[in-house]
């Protein structure tokens, strides 16, 4: 899965001199929480959020602000708050890199640029949901099951044998670490609701079942 077939395209940029009571304006009209920041030939050169804005503009001043105060952060400019070395994504990067780099870098869209350094698009958290919801055909009803089994080969066919013969279509796999040493966590997303009747023919054949929750809550890797 590739950032450019998700990514929003038709982004919405700005020059480094509009004010920020332009910049919040146009984030107001547009619904959006981040503002790349382009100089006249395209060229990526900051990116400012919400969250700047809100630093920059407390509510209490945009509220009651008299013509002083106004003609003061009239005079404030997007250069003088974006952040001016922004983490960027490159097109053909996938949508698990961009996963992980924002998970690491604690960024809730990355700016798309290419080789030159132009703008391309964003990526941001709700566009890498909205990917992976079609990738994992949530869209579609069904029920999501836990399997522990042995970190080794021929595992996952088992599985799918052992599903496959109750007639029932796999919407998607996914395979996690358990945190115990030899062992895996699969969850396939099945296309049924009679879930009951999965888990006893699972557990006939000797698969250990586990709650997705439950290995969510108790299994992760720690708290964020």
């Amino acid at each position: 899965m590739f950032i450019d077939k998700s990514m929003v395209k038709d982004v919405v940029a700005v020059g480094p001199e509009m004010s920020i009571v332009a910049a919040r304006q146009i984030m107001v009209q547009k619904g959006i929480r981040h503002l790349p920041v382009v100089n006249p030939e395209g060229i990526l050169i900051g990116i400012v959020t919400d969250r700047d804005l809100r630093t920059a503009m407390p509510s209490d001043v945009l509220g009651h602000a008299e013509n002083v105060e106004a003609q003061r952060l009239a005079s404030i400019q997007v250069k003088d708050i974006m952040s001016k070395r922004p983490v960027t994504v490159s097109p053909s990067q996938t949508l698990e890199d961009a996963l992980l780099m924002m998970q690491i870098h604690k960024v809730g869209a990355f700016p798309v640029v290419d080789q030159e350094g132009k703008l391309k698009g964003i990526l941001s958290v709700r566009d890498l949901m909205r990917a992976f919801v079609n990738v994992l055909g949530l869209h579609d009803p069904g029920v999501l099951i836990g399997i522990i089994v042995k970190d080794e080969q021929g595992q996952m066919k088992k599985i799918v044998d052992a599903i496959s013969e109750l007639d029932i279509s796999f919407g998607s796999i996914l395979v996690a670490r358990v945190w115990e040493e030899g062992k895996r966590a699969v969850f396939p997303y099945l296309l049924t609701n009679n879930v009951a009747r999965v888990k006893k023919h699972l557990c006939q054949k000797g698969f250990t079942l586990l709650d997705p929750m439950q290995w969510c809550l108790d299994q992760g890797p720690g708290s964020y």
